[in-house]
């Protein structure tokens, strides 16, 4: 989560210039004004259907004072979350915010604030975080701020999980006098489990398929994210397809896929630990890893076989060879021993468990680290080409990223090209229950080289480019544009416990007309997300950025190269 704030100045129009964070963001420390923003309310409203959430904020600023203020709003997103309105009410009217490129959305605000009129503009500040600026708030005036975002829930362990962020600072110091969050559940299977660990709730439930969560509280500072966990009747999800199309275009289409895949014969498999222990891990970042690398090792198959792999400078072995699991040797010894000091060197870590990879078996290599290489291969685009280089093709990486600071380009660069997954730890986070619902995927059968077949509707621009490893407990999520309609049969084929398996999905429905209207958002999200990464990697070209503006200006995703912008037109 990243650590957005409101902060609040007296009146001084901004630079025109202010440098676009791409990546990896460290936020500027806040302005403390004791006599600043209050704060009076805010308002969450939260309706989940077909796993997409969609979440509505209505937040209140109101200048006391006798002076100007300027509000800064910082506002984290979950992952892949698109925003679909910015509005600001001045006077008790209502303006809407339209998406410009970044450039011209600045130099519009910075010479509306020259004029003292009222806009607001909302921007890419970071990875799953946005910026609002309002400016004026006259002397006790309030302005009312609405944001309301999209994003889709996937399968985790036969669990979906909801969060809406508001850790790290979000409000800052200021109190806020009321916070009020709902939730509206609607679900096609039935609702089983229903609970929030974060926050006392109440719930009421409407029958089997839905239900109501409320968490209502005054004078508070939000210091933990708010989460909501929920599971559905235990038959198959199976296959969901949704799709959108308007007459004449080609369509959009998202699909959901969680086969049932029988548990069958337990296929022995390595694993191979390759374990961070730079300076940088010191402390409870350090904790955490050696917590998570006890976990895996006591938790493998009597037909596992293991190996541990330390890092900081140089790298170390905590045998030369793979061990069996059942004669592992005193590993906690040697886990517990590692002490956090040195550089980082990424690159021979995981060159040296490539090594240790043989073919006939499959193997798994978990990767935990704060993932900022300082040494050997620190380019990111070369390590990932020399590492990938190296690994067999039965080898998976999962990437376990601790702490606030890690470098999530490389770790989710590194995870999708090895087919794998990756999973964080924030400081604080309880580390077993993330690393148990982490190798509860490892564990589980796997559903491996996978193959998609569409029935004979051509489908393309289909995100993600290369489909993952399917584990059981997650859905396999897909998302594309097509251009016939009609009815379709739809198979999914793959490598299950070392045989193949084919799973059809017959009567699915490719929609000619209407459907679901948040599917092009998604889709387009995915699709920004995709050239983001490829910039990211080697670096901007002008042909990208510009396929990225298109997409943002058309379906409304704020990108680092555009911004949503409010302007006040004689109101």
């Amino acid at each position: 989560t990243p650590r957005p704030r409101v902060t609040t100045e007296p009146i001084v129009p901004p630079p025109i210039d202010e440098p676009v964070c791409i990546e990896n963001c460290i936020l500027p420390p806040p302005v403390w004004n004791l006599d600043g923003l209050e704060i009076p309310y805010q308002r969450v409203n939260v309706t989940i259907a077909n796993q997409v959430a969609t979440t509505h904020v209505e937040q209140l600023f109101r200048n006391p004072n006798d002076w100007l203020l300027e509000g800064t709003y910082f506002f984290p997103l979950p992952p892949g979350a698109a925003v679909s309105q910015l509005t600001m009410w001045v006077n008790g009217v209502p303006i809407e915010a339209k998406i410009l490129p970044q450039a011209e959305a600045r130099a519009i605000y910075d010479e509306v604030v020259r004029q003292l009129r009222d806009p607001a503009l909302l921007e890419y500040v970071g990875a799953d975080a946005i910026q609002a600026n309002v400016f004026p708030i006259p002397p006790g005036e309030e302005r009312l701020i609405e944001i309301e975002y999209t994003h889709l829930l996937t399968a985790e362990n036969g669990a979906f999980r909801y969060v809406y962020p508001q850790s790290a600072g979000l409000y800052t110091q200021t109190p806020l006098d009321e916070q009020a969050i709902r939730v509206e559940l609607i679900s096609d299977e039935a609702i089983r489990t229903l609970y929030s660990p974060s926050h006392s709730v109440a719930v009421a439930r409407d029958g089997e398929f839905r239900a109501t969560v409320g968490y209502e509280a005054a004078n508070v500072i939000p210091t933990d994210d708010f989460e909501l966990y929920y599971t559905v009747s235990p038959e198959e999800i199976g296959l969901t397809l949704l799709s959108y199309k308007e007459p004449g275009e080609d369509g959009f289409f998202l699909l959901l896929v969680a086969p049932g895949i029988e548990p069958g014969q337990v296929v022995a498999k390595d694993v191979i630990l390759v374990l961070d222990t730079s300076g940088s891990m010191e402390g409870e970042k350090m904790a955490q890893a050696q917590e998570a690398a006890a976990y895996v090792i006591g938790h493998l198959n009597p037909e596992d076989r293991f190996a541990l792999v330390s890092f900081s400078t140089g790298v170390n072995l905590y045998e030369s060879e793979l061990l069996p699991a059942t004669t592992p040797g005193d590993y906690r010894q040697y886990i517990d021993s590692l002490m956090a000091v040195g550089g980082t060197n990424i690159s021979d870590a995981l060159l040296e468990a490539a090594n240790l990879v043989q073919p006939e078996r499959p193997t798994t290599i978990i990767f935990l680290t704060d993932g900022l290489a300082t040494e050997g291969i620190t380019d990111t685009s070369l390590l990932l080409q020399s590492v990938g280089a190296a690994l067999p093709d039965n080898a998976r990486v999962f990437a376990f990223g601790v702490g606030d600071d890690v470098d999530t380009t490389l770790l989710d660069t590194l995870a999708a090209e090895q087919r794998g997954a990756t999973t964080y730890v924030r400081p604080g986070q309880a580390v077993d229950e993330a690393v148990s619902a982490f190798y509860a995927k490892v564990g589980s059968p796997v559903l491996t080289d996978i193959l998609l077949d569409m029935g004979g509707i051509r489908a393309d621009q289909v995100y993600p480019v290369e489909l993952p490893d399917l584990f059981a407990g997650t859905q396999l999520v897909v998302a594309g544009r097509y251009r016939e309609s009609g009815p379709a049969t739809i198979t999914l084929s793959g490598n299950a416990n070392g045989a193949p398996q084919t799973f059809t999905y017959a009567d699915q429905l490719f929609r000619d007309e209407g459907g679901e209207a948040f599917i092009p958002r998604l889709w387009a999200t995915r699709a920004i997300g995709h050239l983001m990464q490829q910039i990211r990697l080697r670096g901007e070209d002008e042909e990208l950025v510009q396929s990225i503006v298109n997409l943002s200006t058309r379906y409304g995703v704020i990108t680092p190269y555009t911004s949503f912008l409010i302007e006040e037109d004689d109101i």
